[in-house]
């Protein structure tokens, strides 16, 4: 039995057509969960109250990636529902931190300048499945929908790995810092928005493009595509179906590559900014050290300075091009020309 005829939203004039998702304010959110933390952080700086440092590190870490998640979850089809996003950012943490966590340390005995892009392979590879595994019963797909869904899973890895690493933060050789756990929790909220949600965004619109742009000789029942967007939102599966259909596709390993890239190059900026510091600024002394020693020593103020502001723009040039490209494939679907898509099957 077919579904009623239906209107895929990434159309144009169908965005008039369709009332917008109904949910909380990311605004809201946001600046509620920032005074609760903050407050939090203070209370904790005035009493000393060790019992509070876990609601400072759940608070910290999960703020920015669940606002950015509701942000996104306004933007999505009815397909995508409130229990499909919580569902994508638990499980996609989760999933994704134990997976890449089992396969980092089988896989990576020791660290090399290949590691940063085998890290990058494994964490968006286990990213990547965890969205194959919640989306594959989906009955269709939207290239818009795989993006807030796929920034659902990358959100929710986010979150989970921040509070790890603010939890080691806590831990230093003179013992318990409060303030290092702050300054961590800070900084990756700063850096959360462009990183894990915004590349495992761009693979699930890749992803959900793949299985919407089903041939129509291969449609599966119920399932009816015309003109250009058509074949890029619609009901498609195996033939005689109906059901929808998640493949690889050139595409997608196309994209995987460059996700992991941007992922590699974010983790290795510190690495390259040591390098270029030492290539602008470095002295014989210090280049013999490195040689000999395998440490770089009699480093300088400036050096210190430099080091710092190359890594601050090899973090902005990575975010801003991986921005750049997940801006450039959401306007480009709404740009496609007008169809009409029946759903259902």
């Amino acid at each position: 039995m077919h579904s009623r005829p239906a209107v895929s939203p990434d159309l144009p004039f169908a965005r008039e057509l369709t009332p917008p998702r109904s949910g909380p304010s990311w605004v809201r959110i946001f600046f509620g969960g920032l005074a609760l933390w903050v407050a939090t952080v203070v209370v904790t700086f005035v009493t000393g109250n060790a019992n509070l440092v876990p609601t400072i590190i759940l608070v910290g870490s999960f703020l920015v990636p669940v606002t950015f998640v509701t942000f996104a979850f306004r933007r999505a089809d009815e397909v995508i529902t409130a229990q499909r996003i919580f569902t994508a950012f638990v499980y996609g943490g989760v999933l994704g931190v134990l997976g890449a966590s089992l396969l980092e340390s089988a896989l990576l005995t020791h660290m090399s300048s290949w590691g940063y892009l085998a890290i990058g392979a494994i964490e968006e590879g286990v990213k990547l499945a965890v969205l194959w595994l919640l989306a594959r019963r989906l009955p269709w797909y939207g290239a818009r929908d795989g993006m807030v869904l796929g920034a659902a899973v990358g959100f929710g890895f986010a979150a989970f790995e921040s509070a790890g690493y603010a939890f080691n933060a806590l831990f230093t050789s003179s013992g318990l810092s409060l303030l290092d756990l702050v300054e961590t929790e800070a900084l990756r909220a700063v850096l959360a928005p462009v990183g894990h949600g915004l590349w495992t965004a761009l693979l699930g619109g890749v992803l959900f493009a793949t299985a919407a742009r089903t041939r129509p000789g291969h449609l599966g029942t119920g399932s009816l595509g015309t003109g250009h967007l058509g074949t890029d939102y619609l009901s498609s599966g195996h033939p005689g179906t109906g059901r929808p259909h998640l493949r690889p596709s050139r595409a997608l390993l196309g994209w995987y590559a460059v996700v992991v890239l941007l992922h590699a190059l974010w983790d290795a900026s510190q690495t390259v900014a040591v390098w270029l510091t030492l290539i602008l600024t470095g002295t014989p002394s210090q280049w013999l050290a490195i040689v000999r020693l395998g440490e770089l020593r009699g480093v300088t103020q400036t050096q210190v300075h430099l080091f710092t502001g190359m890594s601050w723009g090899l973090l902005a040039l990575d975010g801003l091009a991986g921005l750049a490209l997940l801006l450039a494939r959401w306007a480009r679907l709404g740009r496609r020309p007008s169809s009409t898509v029946v759903r259902g099957y």
